[in-house]
C-alpha cells in the first residue's frame, strides 16, 4: 500500500468512526427482546437536560409534543425526544404528583381507585405505584409511599403505576402469560443511574413488559406511565411524532438541548 491509499483508508477509517459515534450518540435507538419490539430512548446519568411539561405560557395543556418542540425552540432550544409522562385527567392534568421546576402542580394520590368497589382496577391503582423524580441531577424510583415517608426535595417528578420492577423484582402482581396485551410505555432507574424509557412497538403483557427493564435493560427498578392508544413519542430522529387518540397528552417528559 503505497502513502496515498493508506492516507485514503486512513481518511474512510476516521469517517466511518465519526458516522459510528453520531449514531452512537442519537439517545433513541430500536430494540428488541423476545421477538418484540421496542423503542428505548437513554438519558445518561448526571444530566440536567430531562423536563416535565404539562401547561404553556398561556396556561393551557400543550397536549402535543409538536407544541411542547415550538414552546422549546422559541428559547434557542431543540427538542430531542419525548415522551407521556403518566396517566392523566380529562382535562389532561396528571391524576397524581406532578413536580415541574421544583414547584408541586399536583399533590401525589394515595386513593385506592377512582372507579366502583366492584369493578376491575385501573393501571395507576395498582399497587405498589410510584414516583419518578430528579432530586438535583440524579434520578430514581420509588413506591408512593416510600417517596413520600423521605420527604425529598425534587426539581421534579411524576406520578404513576404501577411499578413494574422493585429492587430488581417484578411486580408480584403480574401473571406470566397473561392475555392482557397492548402497548406499553414505561421509564426505568438502570445501571450507573442512566436512564432509559421504553415504548413497545407491540401489544405485550405487564409481565414481558417488566422483563424488558429488569432482564434487558438491567434496570433495579422501573415504571409504568401509560398503555395502549396513551402511549406517545416524539423523536425527529426515527420521525416520530404521535397522536393521542382522545386530543392530547396530560404531562409530557421532555430532553431539551
Amino acid at each position: 500500500m503505497d502513502f496515498r491509499q493508506g492516507m485514503l483508508v486512513a481518511a474512510m477509517t476516521l469517517a466511518a468512526a465519526t458516522f459510528a459515534g453520531a449514531a452512537a450518540a442519537e439517545p433513541c435507538v430500536q430494540d428488541a427482546f423476545e421477538d418484540e419490539a421496542y423503542v428505548v430512548c437513554t438519558v445518561e446519568k448526571g444530566s440536567d437536560h430531562l423536563r416535565l411539561f404539562w401547561k404553556n405560557a398561556d396556561g393551557e395543556p400543550y397536549r402535543d409534543f409538536s407544541g411542547v418542540a415550538e414552546a422549546v425552540q422559541k428559547n434557542g432550544q431543540s427538542l430531542v425526544f419525548a415522551v407521556n409522562a403518566g396517566m392523566y385527567l380529562p382535562d389532561f392534568s396528571p391524576i397524581g404528583l406532578y413536580v415541574e421546576d421544583g414547584r408541586e402542580l399536583r399533590p401525589a394520590s394515595t386513593a385506592r381507585s377512582d372507579g366502583p368497589a366492584d369493578g376491575p382496577v385501573p393501571n395507576f391503582y395498582k399497587k405498589p405505584n410510584g414516583v419518578f423524580f430528579i432530586d438535583g441531577t440524579s434520578a430514581g424510583i420509588l413506591p408512593t409511599q416510600e417517596f413520600l415517608k423521605r420527604r425529598l426535595d425534587v426539581r421534579l417528578a411524576t406520578q404513576s403505576g404501577p411499578m413494574l420492577v422493585i429492587d430488581n423484582k417484578l411486580n408480584p402482581i403480574f401473571i406470566v402469560g397473561s392475555t392482557d396485551k397492548t402497548r406499553r410505555g414505561g421509564v426505568g432507574i438502570c445501571g450507573d443511574g442512566v436512564v432509559h424509557f421504553a415504548v413497545s412497538e407491540d401489544r405485550v403483557n405487564f409481565h414481558d413488559f417488566a422483563r424488558l427493564f429488569r432482564d434487558h435493560l438491567a434496570c433495579p427498578n422501573a415504571l409504568f406511565l401509560d398503555g395502549g392508544r396513551g402511549v406517545g413519542l416524539y423523536s425527529p430522529a426515527l420521525g416520530r411524532d404521535d397522536k393521542s387518540w382522545h386530543g392530547g397528552f396530560g404531562p409530557m417528559f421532555g430532553l431539551v438541548e
